[in-house]
């Protein structure tokens, strides 16, 4: 009995109840246990590789599989594609003799069925292969002997255990037999389920065959279909992407800078989504980039010439916007590109402009004078200072019209920037307008996307939740979509992939159709102008500053232009035609630099005013000189009045001051007049003094042809009424004249005249005040107060005058009246001296003086006449008593009385002598 076990060591056993454990170690991992295959292969899904993930007992049973194959093992280990699986093998075996050698003992767990009692054994397998093996290659006899030993010991063992089994068995042989015979059954039960387990397989097989095998490969052939469209589109996706750069070329060469930047940004785009990964487009990527760098400087290259050209072209009267798409394109491009600093360079084009046309207008002007020999004199400034006024003078107006050109043509180019801009900031500002309705629409539909939601979870069809007619667009098309049968045919390979091949081309053939009109630009707008409202705006602000630098810029070129012409005195030298014609012209130019700018440039209008304070100033000292040297040379003798001066007169007398133009010949055939009449007065007046109200009237012209000069000219003529009063009173009432002209004494006909000539001065000074007024800001208006005083000056002074010529008679009665005595002959010599002086007083006045002044100043001296009688008679103690010495006086009195009132003008004059009596008391 041991013998026919020796060969097996470990026990077995054919019983249910017996089972064997290994202890193995905690820390050891066990193998993942496989899944056994599906029977019932699940429904495809997307991927259509997850059909053959598993086998079928159905489908596979009566086919070849992968589990059916044998492996030869020589042809495995001389592999050469598959060095690996041997290394593989060879180390997970070294593994399993490691884990075997290390001594992982298996305990046997034995049940005696007879008896119930179980029975353990541990074996060592490990140990007992290595005494094996030490005991079948052993030498010598103690290895002998203890193998011998081993061998007896395990045949004991196998002895004890078949006793025991023999025992148990003879305890339970009922049982035992029992046993066999259901085990009899069982098998016969077995062979019965398994025929009819073979029967349903194969009626399951044909029901696979007919009902399912079609669907399925329905299914299949559909996803295969859907990914060879797929794959399809993705290589003529790959097609197109591929002709991006001889595109971009193409592009490039007709200067459609926007398109090719549509296309770049397009192309990386769907590199980046679409084509992500693919081995022959790695390099793709950087060399856009590279070229959409190369686009930014030919942009920026391009936009520089067509500023040159734009600028550089001949400056006639027309101001069309030169290459106008050509410029709407190259705009476009560069806000594309965030290049917002392209306007510098139009603006650094404009100086060089601004210079060359002063210098050609110079060039093409000296060529015509034959007086100027270029080859002498090289340089064009010396060249320019060699003209004389009309030549330079039509010199600068054409500098003038050629700038007035140029910036129509300026604000023509920047307007049209402009409006790109603000196209710009439009299409911002609708595409959030358009967010925002999508923002509330959204809310909306997922709203009502909630509630279907919540009716199909309930169990509910859409159906059912909506009437008919009542089912949103949006819910509709998704139950559309749902609804669709998986056997309907899709659309054909060219359908679908039209859209996605022909992205780029349209919107390249978009962007090469480059047009101003509104849908053009609209296309050339496209979506990823990534620009914000505040640097658009800002950068409107920018171009149109830029337009007010063109003004700055134009101005400052013609202020060098003056003041090169102005180094040797020029401008100072001219006359006062001459400077109003300049300074109109002046004036005009930047007048319509102002309307087309619309902003005032300081520049051109500030060397202006230093010119024109320069030109007052020596206006101005040449008349004060010229009336300085008037009245020195003045004899203050009653003048005759050519006619010209009394139609200069004339013109002032509506209230227009303005100089006429002369008419020699009408002037020859009229005489002069002895007296100026002004508003129907006779005025008596001077040579200076006619002379000096042209002067008077020469400023105000002055003031109407330079307004910016008026505040200056105010002070000046000012100046020059305060010199004529000071210088004529110093002349006239201080005696002056008789030093300077040599005058033998100042007679009351020389201050009879003085004053009559102030008193036309006092007439005008109104006219001048009112013309300065409408001239002055409101903020200016307090300068006028210096006509007050002139005014107020002129009339102390013509006062002054009046009592000059009462203190002359004054002192004559003062001293004709102080030897005075009554006695007879009557009239008596004292009162016929006084009433020839009287007489000479009268007669001298009469002529220069109004008839009202005259009675007024008469009436003065009379009183004063009165006064020295009064004080003689008092002397004499003569009184009103009816006696021989108050009928003496009475007749003197009378006899003064009638020879004063028979003078012209005179005879109505209240003298009342009554006051030379002593009142009584």
């Amino acid at each position: 009995m041991a013998s026919s076990h020796s060969s097996s060591p470990v026990p077995q056993s054919n019983s249910s109840d017996a089972f064997f454990k290994k202890e193995v170690d905690a820390t050891k991992r066990f193998r993942p246990v496989q899944s056994l295959p599906d029977v019932c292969p699940k429904e495809p899904t997307g991927n259509p590789n997850s059909l053959h993930d598993s086998p079928s007992l159905v489908v596979d049973q009566q086919r070849w599989t992968i589990y059916h194959s044998k492996v030869n093992l020589p042809a495995a280990l001389n592999d050469p594609r598959s060095p690996r699986n041997i290394l593989h093998y060879t180390n997970r075996k070294s593994l399993r003799e490691r884990r075997f050698m290390k001594g992982a003992r298996i305990f046997v767990l034995l049940k005696i069925p007879l008896t119930g009692h179980y029975y353990t054994l541990t074996i060592n397998p490990g140990q007992i292969w290595n005494k094996y093996l030490s005991t079948a290659g052993g030498k010598g006899n103690r290895d002998a002997a203890s193998s011998k030993l081993l061998q007896e010991k395990l045949s004991h063992y196998l002895d004890i255990v078949e006793v025991n089994i023999a025992h148990q068995i003879s305890l339970r042989s009922e049982a035992f037999f029992h046993a066999m015979t259901s085990q009899h059954e069982l098998q016969d039960y077995l062979r019965k389920t398994s025929q009819a387990v073979k029967l349903l397989r194969e009626k399951i097989s044909k029901i696979d065959k007919v009902m399912c095998e079609g669907s399925l490969r329905v299914l299949r052939l559909s996803l295969t279909r859907n990914n060879c469209i797929k794959a399809y589109n993705k290589l003529k996706l790959m097609a197109t992407v591929h002709q991006t750069q001889p595109t971009v070329q193409l592009l490039l060469s007709t200067s459609e800078y926007v398109g090719a930047l549509d296309l770049i940004a397009t192309t990386q785009e769907v590199l980046q989504q679409e084509l992500q990964g693919i081995h022959s487009f790695r390099h793709l990527g950087s060399q856009l980039c590279e070229l959409e760098k190369l686009i930014d400087k030919m942009m920026i290259a391009e936009f520089s010439t067509y500023a040159r050209n734009d600028l550089n072209r001949p400056l006639e009267d027309d101001c069309q916007i030169l290459e106008e798409e050509r410029l709407v394109s190259l705009v476009f491009g560069l806000l594309k590109q965030r290049k917002l600093n392209f306007y510098e360079i139009y603006g650094d084009e404009m100086i060089n402009t601004a210079k060359n046309i002063i210098k050609q207008c110079v060039v093409n002007t000296v060529s015509q004078i034959e007086e100027i020999d270029t080859e002498v004199v090289v340089k064009l400034a010396d060249q320019m200072r060699m003209m004389n006024f009309p030549q330079w003078f039509d010199l600068l107006k054409n500098i003038f019209s050629k700038f007035t050109i140029f910036l129509k043509r300026v604000k023509a180019t920047l307007n049209t920037i402009r409006s790109v801009v603000f196209l710009v900031l439009d299409k911002n500002q609708k595409t959030r307008d358009l967010e925002d309705t999508l923002q509330k629409n959204s809310a909306k539909e997922s709203l009502v996307d909630s509630e279907v939601a919540y009716l199909t979870h309930e169990g509910m069809f859409i159906s059912d939740a909506f009437g008919d007619g009542e089912l949103p667009a949006g819910a509709a098309d998704s139950a559309s979509q749902r609804n669709t049968s998986p056997n309907s045919e899709p659309c054909s390979s060219d359908s679908v992939s039209e859209p996605e091949c022909t992205t780029d081309s349209s919107s390249s053939k978009e962007h090469t159709s480059s047009s101003v009109t509104p849908g053009g630009v609209e296309m050339m707008i496209g979506e990823d102008m990534k620009l914000t409202d505040l640097e658009l705006v800002r950068l409107a602000n920018n171009i149109q500053e830029l337009l007010y630098n063109a003004s700055d810029i134009c101005h400052d070129r013609s202020v060098k232009f003056l003041m090169a012409r102005a180094k040797d005195g020029f401008l100072e030298k001219l006359n006062s035609n001459e400077f109003v014609t300049l300074s109109r012209l002046m004036e005009g130019f930047i007048l319509d630099t102002e309307q087309i700018c619309g902003r005032k440039s300081m520049s051109l209008r500030g060397a202006l005013q230093s010119q024109a304070n320069r030109f007052v100033n020596r206006f101005h000292e040449e008349r004060k000189t010229k009336l300085s040297l008037l009245l020195d040379n003045e004899r203050w003798k009653q003048a005759e009045v050519p006619a010209e001066f009394q139609d200069l007169v004339d013109s002032v007398s509506d209230g227009r001051i303005f100089l006429p133009e002369k008419k020699p010949t009408a002037t020859e055939e009229r005489k002069p007049a002895e007296f100026l009449i002004v508003e129907g007065q006779k005025y008596a007046t001077v040579g200076t003094v006619l002379l000096l109200i042209r002067i008077i009237l020469e400023y105000c012209q002055c003031v109407d042809n330079i307004p910016s000069i008026t505040t200056d000219m105010l002070t000046r003529l000012s100046d020059l009424l305060k010199y004529f009063n000071s210088r004529s009173c110093q002349l006239v009432l201080g005696a002056g004249a008789l030093q300077v002209v040599g005058l033998k004494t100042i007679t009351t006909k020389n201050l009879a005249l003085s004053s009559r000539c102030l008193q036309l001065i006092v007439h005008y000074i109104p006219i001048i005040r009112a013309h300065f007024e409408a001239r002055l800001q409101p903020k200016q208006f307090s300068m006028l107060r210096h006509f007050d005083h002139i005014t107020k000056d002129y009339h102390d002074h013509i006062a002054e005058i009046s009592a000059k010529l009462v203190a002359i008679m004054d002192s004559l009665f003062d001293k004709l009246l102080s030897k005075y005595e009554v006695k007879a002959p009557v009239p008596s010599a004292c009162f016929r001296n006084i009433c020839k002086q009287m007489a000479k007083m009268h007669e001298a006045i009469y002529d220069l003086l109004p008839e009202e002044q005259t009675q007024m100043l008469f009436l003065r001296i009379n009183a004063s006449y009165k006064l020295h009688l009064k004080r003689q008679l008092a002397h004499l103690n003569v009184v009103n008593d009816g006696g021989p010495l108050n009928g003496l006086v009475t007749s003197d009195v009378a006899f003064y009385t009638g020879n004063l009132q028979a003078l012209k003008g005179l005879n109505n004059l209240d003298l009342n002598m009554a006051e030379i009596w002593e009142q009584k008391r």
